[in-house]
């Protein structure tokens, strides 16, 4: 298995190769355009540099993605990527805008276009080689490491080839006397520069507003963290998502009579299954809830119970002058369905009889509104 140092590697030579293409094809063909008069050739010119956007974003998203929050930024760096996406996405369409207003001022007009030529016809061809090229090789790589953030921007190359082909047969229509595809095209490779920057604007703006993933995905979830021995039910399931990455919040629930310590090691088996399953999930926060409180409210918000040392005295107030309280040795308090059970431990040599001693401190604590009832349970001295 590659590390992330490796992996990290990886995106950055092949994302780079991408840059390198791109700026070449973008110019040339802005520049081939410009000189035979292509208003489609240059608007896939001005794609090609539109492509560079999205090659940006995913060195970004590999660089920052090795770098730790620090301590302005508890959860990362992930928004800085989002707010550049939407700078961008908004130029993107803008520059769209401009491309279909001009072609289409042109189209009206019936401007006369000279025929493209043969070499820009040749620079398209080996434009749409160079993209499908591009695009075999990201995938593999993608595959091969494992990102789908790769393999999204494999597809991008991919759709590339399609608004390329468009623009070739303009060309080929222009050479042959129908100029006018050409300026069709241009609306086209326009609209599909426009699209490029609105996918952006909208992904980048449902992760500000802090979207939840696919309700399948999110069940996917469900079914992992509930497939760990001693999880008896999930609630309060949200997620959210930051530049490639995403971020999870749970509450597990578990017998209520475990130990602080298991409850605990069974909420961390459940973040190390969902983070194998699941490896955008890059921030998990799970809380462990001895019973199933969905749809109760913030319980920090409601009137709470009282704490030990508020048992503990209460207890002693009324408990003192019976016999039992000589042999109790601790007590243990269960915070359930709205109140405190009491598990008193007492010494395994007492002459006391369980039921009696259990409903005579019971008797005594009647009064007290948080109480629920006593359990007795009897435990050797511990040697001193």
């Amino acid at each position: 298995m590659q590390t992330n140092s490796e992996k990290h590697q990886a995106t950055r030579r092949v994302t780079l190769l991408s840059v390198a293409v791109n700026c070449i094809l973008g110019v040339a063909k802005i520049i081939v355009g410009w000189l035979v008069g292509s208003a489609a050739l240059v608007a896939d010119g001005v794609h090609s540099f539109s492509d560079l956007v999205t090659d940006g974003f995913v060195l970004a998203a590999s660089h920052y993605g090795h770098q730790g929050p620090d301590h302005d930024h508890h959860y990362g760096h992930g928004r800085i990527e989002t707010l550049a996406t939407l700078f961008l996405g908004s130029v993107l369409i803008f520059v769209a805008g401009a491309i279909v207003w001009s072609s289409t001022e042109r189209l009206i007009s019936a401007a006369d276009i000279p025929p493209p030529g043969y070499w820009a016809i040749l620079l398209t061809v080996l434009a749409l080689l160079a993209k499908e090229w591009l695009f075999h090789l990201t995938r593999r790589v993608a595959q091969r490491i494992g990102s789908k953030m790769l393999e999204a921007n494999a597809w991008h190359h991919r759709s590339d080839v399609f608004s390329t082909g468009v623009v070739l047969i303009a060309l080929l229509g222009s050479q042959f006397g129908a100029t006018w595809i050409d300026t069709l095209a241009a609306v086209i490779v326009g609209l599909l520069v426009g699209k490029v920057g609105w996918d952006l604007l909208w992904e980048s703006g449902r992760e500000l507003v802090d979207t939840a993933l696919p309700v399948s995905q999110q069940e996917a979830m469900r079914d992992v963290a509930l497939g760990v021995p001693g999880v008896e039910g999930i609630h309060d399931l949200r997620t959210r998502q930051s530049a490639g990455r995403t971020m999870l919040d749970l509450h597990v629930v578990v017998s209520p009579r475990i130990s602080v310590s298991e409850g605990h090691e069974i909420g961390n088996e459940v973040s190390r299954r969902l983070r194998h399953s699941f490896p955008a999930l890059t921030d998990l926060t799970f809380h462990v809830d001895p019973e199933d409180d969905a749809g109760e409210g913030d319980p920090s918000q409601l009137p709470g119970l009282p704490l030990r040392p508020e048992v503990e005295a209460a207890l002693a107030e009324r408990w003192a002058g019976l016999p039992e309280w000589h042999w109790l040795l601790d007590l243990e308090l269960h915070y359930l369905e709205g109140a405190v059970t009491v598990v008193a431990c007492i010494d395994e040599d007492s002459p006391l009889e369980s039921q009696i001693t259990a409903r005579r401190l019971a008797e005594a604590a009647a009064d007290l509104d948080w109480f629920s009832h006593v359990e007795i349970r009897r435990l050797a001295p511990v040697p001193q």
